[in-house]
Formats: structure tokens, sequence, C-alpha cells
């Protein structure tokens, strides 16, 4: 599929992760799960890039071929790293996509439906957000390391919150999943080109202070953040354990095949 848009993905990796070192390196499937996630992503839009402050990732994306960028090791978020190697590379790429280094399954579906955001002039940045199913039950919904979101009527984002968004009144917690369509965020990105950079010049707000979410960073100053919708699940690997779920996933996967 061809974009009118010129876009570019950037994969932010670290090496250092507190719950797990060392995870883009790891092995999933007989390949690293940074390699998976550049496959998708070089599958879906033609370009991208690893942006990494680790020598031993940079050599990793090297080996199969891939595209890396060094980048400080002083960045707190994936969004200053993608937008320093955005400035390295020299990209005139019209959208730059952040897909999280720790996502093998992302689909390229979901890459798209971002990406067809930006068919609307209105949007700046672009998200994903998954309708939570009614098998779900009120402790899924309120478990506070999975966001949820609430967007107006074109589908622009009013909120994100680690907190149920929006509240039933008048009804049993039980009965709210099956009374309204809650939507769970996924973190993937996409932002015109001169929104990246300016983003990473604001400084932290009020509101993502007390959520600990940087997107309500740009929300607050004002950014227009347009919401896609997707019914698929990803599977992010923040865990060892998370890691053994996504092999057992891939191979119940290469089974159907």
């Amino acid at each position: 599929m061809k974009h009118q848009l010129k876009c570019v993905a950037i994969i932010p990796a670290r090496y250092a992760s507190t719950r797990f070192s060392g995870k883009p390196l790891a092995m999933l499937g007989g390949k690293t799960v940074i390699e998976r996630v550049y496959e998708k992503a070089v599958a879906t839009l033609g370009e991208a890039y690893v942006a990494t402050d680790d020598e031993r990732i940079r050599e990793a994306v090297c080996r199969f071929g891939g595209k890396a960028v060094m980048t400080s090791d002083q960045h707190r978020s994936g969004t200053d790293r993608i937008a320093e190697a955005a400035r390295i590379i020299g990209t005139d790429a019209d959208v730059i996509v952040n897909i999280q280094g720790d996502e093998p399954f992302i689909h390229a579906s979901q890459i798209e439906a971002a990406i067809g955001c930006f068919d609307d002039p209105e949007t700046q940045i672009a998200t994903l957000g998954k309708p939570f199913t009614t098998d779900k039950d009120f402790q899924a919904l309120s478990n506070p390391n999975s966001p949820k979101l609430v967007t107006d009527l074109r589908g622009f984002a009013l909120y994100f919150s680690r907190s149920v968004i929006p509240y039933v009144r008048g009804k049993e917690t039980s009965e709210w999943i099956a009374s309204h369509t809650f939507l769970k965020h996924i973190g993937l990105y996409a932002y015109r080109r001169d929104v990246l950079q300016a983003v990473t010049l604001l400084k932290p707000s009020p509101l993502e202070v007390a959520e600990s979410l940087e997107q309500l960073r740009w929300l607050q100053n004002g950014y227009r953040i347009r919401v896609a919708t997707t019914d698929l699940e990803t599977v992010g690997i923040d865990t060892p354990e998370d890691l053994q779920k996504a092999a057992a996933m891939l191979a119940e996967f290469d089974e159907k095949r």
C-alpha cells in the first residue's frame, strides 16, 4: 500500500531495562526481538531505523542488514530518542512512526491505521486505541498498567488515564464493560516531523506527572492527537516471562500456517 505522505519508522531500543536487561537482543523463534520488530516496520513502510544508545544493539542490527543510529544515553523517553535519530538521519519524511522495540507482534494494519489519521490535516500526532471486549472483567479494565483513553466524536483524544474512564453512573462495576465501549491505549505513535521536534522541547506537564503518561504533556499543551481504533491485540515484552509467552504464541502461529 502506497502512502501520499512519506513515512519512516524509527524504533527506540535500549539495552538497560529494570525488568528485562538486554531484551531487544533476546531470541524469539530464532531471531532477536529487535529483528522481528524491524522486519515488520520495513515490510509496512519500506524504511526503518533502530535508534539505540548501546553498541551491542547497533552491531546486532547491522548484522541482520538493518539500519541503526547511535543516540545519547541521557534520553528520558523513546520520543526524545527518535527525535534525535530523525535529526541525525536528516529525514525528509512527512510522518515519523515510533514503533516500540519490544512489540514483535505489531500488525501492519495497525501501522497503516495510525498513518491514515494524517489524511486529516488537523492531526498532529496519531496513536491507537483497542476496545475492551465484553469477555474482560472489571479487574482487567481497572489495571493501572493498561492506560485507557477517551476521544471526541471525531476521534481526537480528550484524555488518557490509568484510571477507568469514563465512570459509568448508576451501574455496578461488573456491568460497565457491557454498558460502554472502553478504549485501551496501544502505545504506537506517529508524528508529523515538525511536531515530533516541537514536543521534545516541552517541559513535563502537571497531568503527565500525576499519571506518568507522556502523551498527557502533548495533550495539555494543545496538540491534537488522533486515535485510530484496532481490534488486534499487541503483545509487548517487558519481562522474561513475557518472552516465554511470546515464544508460545509464535510457535502456535507457525503451526497454523
